[in-house]
Order: C-alpha cells, then structure tokens, then sequence
C-alpha cells in the first residue's frame, strides 16, 4: 500500500472508519492507529470487524489483510473488471456474495461467512453500496442487490442521507456512494425519502456544500460532514457524481460537446437553486478544476503532521466527476497527471488502486489496456483469481506491467463469452441513471 502521507485524504478523524472504507486498508490502519480514541461507538472492542485472517479466502482479490476493505477493493475490482469486458472468475463473486448478512447488509470482511450476523456484526454503507453497484453491473444477483437496497433504505438518516455506520450523522461520501447503489440497482434515487421528514437523499448531500456565503475560493466545495465545514476535495469529488445520480461507473465524456465549467454564480441571489443538484455538481466540479490547476493537475493529501503530497486516487475520484459532469477537457488534464504518475501508488496499493484507474481511463474513453505504458486490466486481473474470459499469459508478465515502464500484457476474451458479458453490462450499468 501507499505511504501513509500520500494515500489518506483529509477527513475528520473523530468518524475515521467513514473515510477509511473508502480507500485502501494501510490508510485505515494508519487512521486508526491516529485517531482510535476518538473512534465511534460502533468501532469498539465488543463491535469490531472479524480479525484478520491467518489464510486469505479463496477469491479475494488483494494480498493484504482485508479486515477494513475486503468488500470494498473485491467489489471495485470486480466492476472494473465488468466495465472494461472482462468476465470476473466465478470464485471472485461467491466470495463477495458470501459476506452479505441475512439483513443484505455488507460488512468490511468476515471471516466466518457461514456465520450468522448479529448484533455485533459491524454493518457499513459504504461496503453494502459498492457491493450493489458490483453486483448489479454483473447480473444474475438480482436477489441480494434487493436485500442490499432494502438495508439501505432502512438506515437512511432523517436529513435524506446516510453516514457511514448507521445511526451516525450523515456524510457526503457516503451518502454519494448510497446514491450511486441506487441508481445502479434501478432505483430512483429522488424517490427514496426518509421516514421522517420525507427527505430526498440530494437534500441530505447538498446540505454538504459550500454555498455564496462561504470565502471566495471556498464556494461549491463540499464538506465530509457539517461539523467543522471545511473544503474538502475528497468529499467534493464524490459528491459532484454522486448529485447527478451517477456511480462509480461514468461513461465516456464526449469531448466534443465539452461542458464548460461554471463556478457557483453568486449573483443576483445565486443561491435561489441551491436545492439544485445539478447546480450543485457543477460547483463542486468548479472547485476540483481550481484546486486541480492550482497544484499542477493533482489533488493534495496529508496525514496529521505530514506534508501535504499528491493524493492518487482522490486525483482518479476526480477525473471521474468532471466525466460525470460532461467536463471532457477537463478531465482529460489530471489524467494525463494519473498516467505519468499514478503506476507505482497503484501497484503498491492493489486491486481497489488498480480499479480507480481503470474507472477513470473509462470514464474519458481512454484504453485502460495502454495507460502510461501500463496494461491497467492484466494488473488488475493479477491480483486476483483469474478472471472466467480472460486468458493471461503467465503470472510475471503481469507483474511486469506494474512497474510504469512495461509493455502491457493484453489479454485475449473469447467472442462468445465478450458478447455476453457486454450484453449484462448493458442491460445493468449502463442504463440511464435517473435522478
């Protein structure tokens, strides 16, 4: 994995395990060791996640321990891996489906999936929203996406958003990552309202955002959390996707219907649309371009007393919203960045890094297959189970690959198995999202 000061992104650390789902499992490990004392209830002793295992499971994608994103990284990889017409091996799956409780919740990892969940059993939104989006893009799992989406529905906050651990204050990334699940799963995101209050989950994020009150530089920005208010590129990134109803999965901005992009416009009573979530993407996109310009194509991170360094996979976070946003040109600028820089951080961080670039080579219509001299898919592939309609070479070809100076290993895909994979994906992921 990434040093600690170059792969964390900034979040409050009094609700660290929100933000650590959300990356790879050194990050979460160096939080915790930070911020442990002010860790939610939720994270105590008699609550923790299963420990680490002594033998990875088979069809775990990764080498390291999976206690904090076992379901994360395994359900990332598998939709790249769909994304790009690549057939998952089978094994892969059941290992992901396996983790679901009989509630459909999704915990990091556990290590006794033939055990029931109870109580103690740590529930996550954002594991159980990037299982659904996995799984719904790979089809024939119709039955857990449901449960999934129905346990979902059932922490949502009284604000229209969720919060990483249920019955926490609601956060942008996760609400983002929920909305995203929904969409994927055929869900009309604006029609799933709280209990109380009937709150939309774009109400919940746009209370998020950064509106024409705030400092000029400020504006658009979105906050991890209300508390503290803060700018923040992490939260800003997802947020901007997820207010146009979009997942991890954005299709290829056209380049040549280029949206121009448009800073919060705070005159003559600006934020008469601030219930807007277009609007509201549009900010959020604004300010990532200012951020992006300003530190030469890349987003900044630094752990508590580190230097402030690139973050990768905010970087790869945000070249996808600005896809999202229609920002071809864009996007186009920190990818280049992603591509001269990006091979190491994700060789050292595994399939979760791998398929943040994947992701965002597919979301500017760029071949993952030949990004920066590295074959993204056949590393992505390497650190997992071989895929069922993939054919690799050998395994040191593939480790070739990473080291940002190979020559990518490509990967041959039978017809027949192409055009079915190509055919679910369609008919899952690439439908419409509605807002």
């Amino acid at each position: 994995m990434a040093p600690m000061a170059s792969m964390a992104h900034q979040a409050p650390l009094t609700h660290p395990v929100a933000f650590l789902a959300r990356r790879a499992a050194t990050a979460l490990a160096a939080a915790a060791v930070l911020g442990a004392a002010a860790a939610p209830a939720a994270y105590a002793d008699d609550a923790a996640p299963s420990a680490s295992p002594k033998k990875l499971p088979d069809g775990l994608y990764g080498t390291k321990d999976p206690q904090y994103d076992g379901v994360w990284r395994q359900s990332l990889a598998l939709l790249a891996q769909d994304t790009v017409g690549v057939r998952p091996a089978a094994s892969g799956v059941r290992w992901l489906v396996g983790q679901q409780c009989a509630d459909g919740a999704f915990t990091a990892f556990r290590a006794e999936p033939g055990k029931s969940c109870d109580a103690k059993t740590m529930r996550d939104t954002n594991q159980t929203a990037a299982a659904v989006q996995a799984l719904a893009a790979l089809g024939g799992h119709g039955d857990s996406v449901q449960k999934a989406v129905g346990w979902l529905k059932s922490v949502q906050n009284d604000d229209g958003g969720w919060s990483s651990m249920p019955g926490s204050a609601s956060d942008a990334n996760s609400t983002s990552v929920v909305i995203g699940a929904l969409a994927a799963a055929g869900e009309k995101p604006r029609s799933v309202t709280s209990k109380k209050g009937g709150k939309t989950p774009y109400d919940g994020l746009l209370t998020f955002q950064l509106g024409c009150d705030a400092k000029e530089g400020e504006r658009g920005a979105f906050t991890f959390q209300l508390k503290g208010a803060a700018p923040n590129a992490d939260a800003t990134a997802a947020a901007a996707t997820g207010a146009l109803g979009k997942g991890f999965v954005v299709e290829p901005a056209d380049q040549r219907a280029d949206a121009p992009v448009k800073p919060l416009n705070c005159k003559d009573g600006g934020d008469a649309k601030k219930d807007d979530p277009e609007r509201a993407a549009a900010g959020g996109d604004a300010y990532l371009v200012a951020q992006l310009d300003k530190n030469g194509q890349h987003l900044l991170s630094a752990m508590p007393g580190a230097e402030k360094q690139p973050d990768v996979g905010n970087t790869a976070d945000a070249v996808v919203a600005l896809a999202a946003g229609g920002h071809g040109a864009a996007a186009a600028k920190p990818l280049k960045w992603l591509e001269k820089n990006a091979t190491s951080w994700a060789k050292q961080n595994g399939p979760a890094a791998y398929a943040q670039l994947v992701l965002a080579a597919h979301a500017t219509g760029t071949d993952p297959r030949s990004f920066g001299g590295t074959d993204l898919v056949a590393a992505l592939n390497a650190t997992g189970p071989e895929p069922a309609a993939a054919a690799q070479k050998d395994a040191g070809d593939a480790d070739d690959t990473t080291d940002g100076g190979g020559i990518g290993v490509w990967w041959v895909i039978g017809v027949g198995l192409a055009i079915g994979a190509g055919i679910g994906f369609l008919l899952s992921s690439r439908k419409k999202n509605q807002l």
